[in-house]
């Protein structure tokens, strides 16, 4: 997709932030004003802050290099893998394993475990198993497929890490500080935005946003990987299908589900309103942040 505009991020709602009493005050400069004691987020810093950092996957992909994408929280488990997946590039979309990145020898003993047990599974050799052996490896199949199972192509650390609500995945990011691996993180008004190497300033929480975010990241992979090799790569399928099939499939689900604090905000972001549209175009910024001090 091309660049994404500020009109598509307020459809999306990216500019709904947190409730003002879960703000991170370091993420002052990226706060527009405050809206029904919910911050908005500056989108024109968002469209600006967006850009180099699609540039840098774009730059990551063109090398074959991986870019592991990360998202646990509900809302976005099923958007990361498809996202992922159309790119060919790994992903962790259920619970983060302490030492993903600080201890990768020991998640690399668990793919080569997963590997083999596939592999016997494949060859026969559950055959000759009693029905309760099969059971039991059949259970650690799924429990390791479902913890690595979106890692087992990587083939080492990752050249990079895109992560869908920085607080959340705090053990992420602090091991890929310590690694000394480059994070473009999408930072909400409650999270601290820094040790992220590209801060995208923009709501963590709705479908639609994440989706709007993971796209394009995915799209950037894929245009830095067809660069690589000379030829356009057969997208296995398009990302407006997968939004409308995660949103099929969560539509009786909160937007918000790893907290309440957008109650009734979250459910008017397909309509974008057009009260906050007119603040974000008419209005002071200076004038806004004063009141979000308030």
């Amino acid at each position: 997709m091309a660049d994404i505009t500020l009109e598509e991020m307020l459809q999306a709602g990216v500019h709904f932030g947190h409730q003002t009493k879960y703000w991170n005050p370091k993420m002052e400069q990226h706060i527009f004003g405050v809206r029904d004691k919910i911050h908005i987020i500056n989108l024109e810093h968002t469209v600006e802050m967006i850009k180099p950092a699609m540039k840098f996957i774009e730059s990551v992909a063109a090398k074959n290099n991986k870019i592991l994408f990360v998202g646990t929280k509900r809302t976005a488990t099923d958007i990361i893998k498809n996202e992922a997946i159309r790119c060919s590039m790994p992903y962790v979309n259920e619970r983060w394993l302490g030492g993903m990145l600080t201890n990768y020898k020991t998640i690399r003993s668990s793919i080569t475990r997963l590997e083999n047990l596939l592999r016997q599974k494949e060859d026969g050799t559950f055959n000759k198993l009693t029905k309760k052996e099969g059971l039991k490896i059949q259970r650690d199949i799924d429990r390791l497929q479902k913890s690595i199972g979106g890692v087992t192509e990587m083939g080492g650390l990752p050249d990079a890490l895109f992560i869908i609500d920085v607080k959340r995945e705090a053990i992420a990011v602090s091991e890929a500080s310590k690694m000394g691996i480059p994070i473009v993180g999408i930072v909400d008004s409650n999270s601290n935005p820094e040790g992220i190497d590209y801060v995208i300033p923009g709501n963590d929480d709705s479908i639609r946003s994440i989706a709007l975010f993971t796209e394009a990241v995915a799209d950037a992979c894929l245009k830095g990987s067809e660069a690589a090799t000379g030829l356009k790569q057969e997208e296995p399928q398009s990302g407006p299908a997968i939004v409308r099939k995660v949103e099929s499939s969560q539509a009786k689900e909160s937007s918000k589900a790893d907290d309440d604090i957008k109650e009734d905000i979250v459910e008017d972001q397909v309509e974008v309103d057009e009260e906050v549209a007119a603040i974000l175009e008419d209005e002071n910024p200076d004038e806004k942040k004063d009141d979000s001090k308030e």
